[in-house]
């Protein structure tokens, strides 16, 4: 099996509407690129195509989904000599399956193991005063938070150190993020 790591690609994760790709917004107008969400993206595409691969509809074939683009969106960035950050990673799919108890997910297990990220993934915990639903975001509060507790569990599970954002504003996370970095080094 061959493994597949790239110490410059930053992960930064949690529960939906906790204000991640706010603050990797935020980062990319300070001059840091960044990895979209592939299942915002993926939940878009299957609107306008009609199709069912939704976490709604077909959470199987949205699952498969995830973790074939979130691969296809790693290998992408993987050979960058420069920091990347991603909104999300490989195991948010697996945290995913995990929340929706979808059975036989050692695929899943077997890529988190092969494409490895900076062992530093940063987290944005449940924040109910800016969370919202939208027409991708359809899970209530509750939700939001069981799901930032599995993904966090599965991101652990791989070996990775979290490190919680701040609950403050898209700038003050992502000067937090990049002052992490910056006495990492």
């Amino acid at each position: 099996m061959r493994i597949h790591h790239n110490p410059k690609l930053f992960v930064i994760t949690g529960g939906p509407g906790s204000g991640k790709t706010t603050v990797l917004l935020e980062l990319a107008r300070r001059g840091c690129p960044h990895a979209p969400e592939v299942a915002r993206q993926i939940i878009q595409e299957q609107v306008r195509s009609g199709g069912t691969a939704l976490p709604w509809a077909d959470r199987a074939s949205f699952t498969h989904l995830m973790l074939q683009r979130s691969i296809e969106s790693y290998l992408e960035h993987a050979q960058t000599p420069q920091r990347v950050f991603a909104d999300r990673g490989i195991p948010d799919t697996l945290g995913y399956a995990r929340l929706i108890g979808l059975p036989g997910t050692e695929a899943i297990e077997d890529a988190c193991r092969r494409y490895r990220y900076s062992p530093l993934v940063f987290i944005a915990p449940p924040w109910r005063e800016i969370y919202c639903k939208d027409t991708e975001r359809k899970q209530d509060f509750a939700e939001a938070e069981r799901t930032f507790e599995v993904v966090a569990g599965a991101y652990r599970g791989c070996g990775y150190h979290l490190l919680e954002l701040p609950l403050d504003s898209p700038s003050a996370r992502a000067g937090f993020i990049l002052e992490r970095l910056q006495s990492a080094l």
